[in-house]
């Protein structure tokens, strides 16, 4: 699949208020509240915007920070990673490689086997389910 490239007034009008100031103007989510910060659902999680899919529910865990964590990508050509220097930190961003939607941060400080935490807002994926257990979340 190509890039995807749509104006602002089409993201807009595709996109809830909140899913559009996250994914769109990079904003973040309060933590403990995205859909997706405690399901242990199996499943792909695919970008809200153009339907890639970024992470699977096998490399998710709960790493206590109040986002969905993943500690790799679907695979590595999927995710794309800038630089952040935003409210006073170098931090780094994570975007969706496709459609360049802001997804969240990247941190050296999950598990292995990869040692990162890709710290993603709920407002940025859409978990498409493998099971019917719709209530299962982490304790």
């Amino acid at each position: 699949m190509g890039k995807v490239n749509k104006t602002d007034r089409e993201w807009r009008r595709e996109l809830s208020a909140e899913e559009y100031r996250v994914t769109r103007q990079k904003g973040t989510e309060a933590p403990f509240t995205g859909q997706y910060w405690n399901t242990k659902q199996a499943g792909q999680y695919s970008c809200k915007c153009c339907g890639e899919v970024l992470f699977l529910s096998d490399s998710k865990y709960d790493s206590g920070c109040g986002w969905p964590s993943f500690f790799k990508p679907a695979n590595q050509t999927v995710v794309a990673e800038q630089e952040d220097s935003t409210l006073g930190m170098m931090r780094t961003e994570i975007t969706c490689e496709r459609c360049g939607a802001h997804l969240g941060h990247v941190f050296e400080d999950g598990p292995q086997p990869t040692g990162l935490r890709y710290c993603v807002n709920s407002a940025s994926l859409t978990l498409k389910t493998e099971e019917k257990n719709d209530g299962e979340s982490y304790p």
